[in-house]
């Protein structure tokens, strides 16, 4: 005989062991591997670390490198924040979090900026992609190309919104050393990541990890990240008595449990970092990106400025920091040196230095003219030419430096910009990318009724059509300028 009771006790425990198998080794198997870090943002040395070189999902960490590369298009002309983008199918079909754009909409690209970098959408995150390099597929690349050049020598973007993904991996110490280059590279824009709410265009939207901003002292961002196999992520800064300190955790098991993780790292870096230390800023990377729609590569300048700056307002919202870059001068009130031997000339050797190296394989995107090395500048006169104008009259021209043209009266025009700063930049970058016919020539800024025309002049009319040709079979727009 069977006992009674026996079979009400043995279907307990099968619910028993079913509850087991659904719930709780699924939930076990599914908890992503932790990871941490904690640096010293200023000298960049390690004050913690655990695990940290495993490559593991990053999730929407992965928008840090994203809006990396939209503040560096920004800051180099490829793109502006007043830009209007048109939405992808591709990129309104994105799941959550997003913003809920629709294909065919348009929007300007600093919606998008702040809708990735404050709540993480991911369809504003792929149309960022999209807008700076046409595919979410080729903007990867150049995530991966930017990343290699930060010293992020574990991490493989294969999107601009870090779902997961096959191959889509980082580490904790690549994800630090990110957001170490982010506050030191854009400072202008770093305070997009502490804002609470910020306008997105098409509604208000709210910071994902407010409640660590709000509640511990001195963070000031940077980003969140979460999908179940990557578990809850956070890069993490704050500062306190002229002391940074970045943390970076991966493998969270919950919002809450990762931002006491998080605010427990941060203590200990502020414990172990001394008060006074030597700034050692990172090395910024070469720009990788296009100039009038052909890719280049420029080295950049190793110093930087710091950190403190005024602030000002972008387009009325929250302030920001403001940007470093050179402003329009005003007019002068007395002779004004419109020729020198500045600055401007040595950063551009320095860059042809880098330049004169073995271009990549033919159709790289980052493959650039190579300058030969019989390519000298000429010798530039040694007599700084001035020019006056009226009390009160504005300037019209703005010439770059001393002409030694010998008397050639052509030029060419590469273009209409709307500043004088976008003028300048596009010169310095032709004449990079075209020494063989440029070099000589008189590098001139002149003001029109609708922008600042970027010309070469004091040249003959032979290499002004040379230079033109060779510029348009780089897809750089180009005119020649007659005398007169």
């Amino acid at each position: 005989m069977k006992a009674r009771g026996s079979q009400p006790i043995r279907w307990g425990l099968v619910v028993l062991a079913t509850i087991w198998m659904l719930v709780i080794v699924p939930l076990s198997a599914a908890a992503a591997p932790y990871a941490a870090m904690v640096m010293d943002a200023r000298s960049g040395k390690v004050l913690h670390s655990r695990n940290a070189d495993a490559r593991l999902h990053p999730a929407s960490l992965t928008k840090m490198m994203t809006l990396y590369i939209v503040f560096e298009a920004v800051e180099n002309g490829e793109i502006s924040l007043d830009d209007k983008v048109r939405i992808s199918s591709h990129a309104a079909s994105e799941p959550p979090s997003k913003l809920g754009l629709r294909a065919g909409q348009t929007i300007a690209l600093r919606y998008l900026v702040r809708a990735a970098a404050v709540k993480s959408a991911n369809d504003a995150a792929t149309a960022l992609g999209e807008a700076i390099e046409g595919s979410e597929a080729q903007f990867a690349r150049r995530m991966n190309r930017t990343a290699k050049a930060l010293g992020m020598s574990r991490t493989t973007f294969k999107n601009a919104h870090g779902l997961t993904e096959s191959g889509h991996l980082s580490t904790a110490h690549d994800m630090t050393i990110l957001g170490r280059s982010l506050f030191y590279d854009y400072p202008q824009y770093y305070n997009l990541f502490s804002r609470i709410t910020a306008d997105a265009g098409i509604r208000s939207v709210n910071h994902t990890n407010r409640r660590m901003l709000n509640s511990y002292r001195g963070a000031d961002g940077i980003k969140t990240g979460y999908t179940r196999a990557a578990g809850f992520n956070l890069v993490a800064s704050a500062e306190r008595g002229g002391e940074r300190i970045i943390a970076t955790v991966f493998g969270g098991q919950s919002t809450a449990s990762r931002n006491a993780k998080v605010a427990e790292l941060l203590d200990l870096g502020f414990r172990k970092s001394p008060s006074r230390v030597a700034v050692n800023q990172p090395a910024r990377p070469p720009y990788m990106g296009k100039m009038n729609g052909a890719p280049v590569m420029i080295a950049q300048g190793q110093d930087r400025p710091t950190f403190a700056a005024k602030t000002v307002r972008l387009a009325g919202a929250a302030a920001v920091r403001k940007s470093l870059r050179p402003q329009a001068r005003p007019a002068p009130e007395a002779p004004v040196l419109v020729a020198a031997k500045d600055d401007i000339e040595r950063a551009l050797m320095a860059a042809q230095k880098v330049v004169e190296a073995e271009a990549p394989p033919a159709g790289s995107v980052t493959a650039t003219p190579r300058i030969t090395a019989d390519v000298r500048p000429e010798p530039r006169p040694e007599n700084i030419v001035l020019a006056s104008a009226p009390s009160g009259d504005p300037i019209q021209e703005v010439v770059m430096r001393v002409s030694t043209s010998g008397g050639r009266h052509w030029g060419i025009n590469v273009g209409r910009y709307p500043s004088q700063y976008k003028a300048r930049q596009v010169l310095l970058q032709t004449a990079l990318n075209e020494m063989a016919t440029l070099d000589g020539s008189l590098r001139k800024v002149v003001k029109r009724p609708t922008g600042f025309d970027a010309n070469f002049m004091g040249l003959t009319r032979e290499s002004a059509d040379l230079a033109c040709r060779r510029l348009q079979a780089k897809k750089i727009t180009c005119f020649m300028i007659g005398p007169g």
